[in-house]
């Protein structure tokens, strides 16, 4: 949840910098939770906003919950559907990773309490701090002078930290890596995020596949 801060408070700063009131940031951080499609939404925001753009770019940008989702499924089948749906709804990035690190290091299922407690804490914390940034944002500046946006990189270091089982196990961050980086070189918007997702899970796909 600390390392939540820094960058809710440069999202909600940028916002409030395009015309965002208090009460919307918070409004759009709740309804979409999650982080890197709302820095795009609002990059892309202009009066009057061009909504198909920025529905299409939200929907690449947080194409990779599709995927994450998908590896959750299996650890969520003896919750209700109802209960699956919510959780699914709460799952951010570092929830996921949370959850998926639980449930394997106990070998069992997703652990519905552990997950919502992480879960509704996180969420929180990101719709308070983003209204506190948007709130603060126009007497303080540009924010990012300050570093507060190294911590969104630093989070995803520390995830990729905690998920390491060795330098075999990482080819595939090495492979969305690379592609990711050249998708973004050479093609315009938010096509990386789609690109280096999905040559991951194909190169670990294909990692895994015994051979004949």
């Amino acid at each position: 949840m600390l390392g939540f801060v820094p960058f809710a408070l440069v999202l909600g700063a940028q916002a409030a910098a395009k015309g965002f009131s208090i009460a919307e940031v918070p409004l759009m951080t709740g309804l979409n939770f999650g982080g890197g499609s709302e820095f795009a939404a609002v990059e892309l925001w202009t009066s009057p906003p061009h909504i198909a753009l920025i529905v299409a770019i939200t929907f690449l940008v947080n194409s990779r919950h599709l995927l994450m989702g998908a590896a959750f499924a299996p650890l969520m089948q003896h919750l209700s559907r109802r209960k699956a749906l919510v959780a699914l709804f709460f799952m951010c990035d570092e929830s996921w990773a949370m959850g998926l690190a639980d449930a394997r290091k106990a070998r069992r299922g997703l652990s519905a309490g552990y997950f919502f407690g992480v879960a509704l804490g996180l969420y929180v914390s990101w719709i308070v701090f983003t209204a506190v940034g948007a709130a603060v944002g126009p007497l303080l500046g540009d924010v990012t002078r300050y570093g507060f946006d190294m911590a969104f990189p630093a989070v995803f270091l520390v995830m990729l930290a905690g998920m390491w089982k060795g330098a075999r196990s990482a080819l595939p961050w090495l492979i969305s890596l690379v592609v990711a980086a050249t998708v973004h070189l050479l093609v315009p918007g938010a096509w990386y995020v789609p690109a280096g997702a999905l040559s991951g899970v194909l190169f670990s796909y294909l990692l895994a596949k015994p051979h004949a």
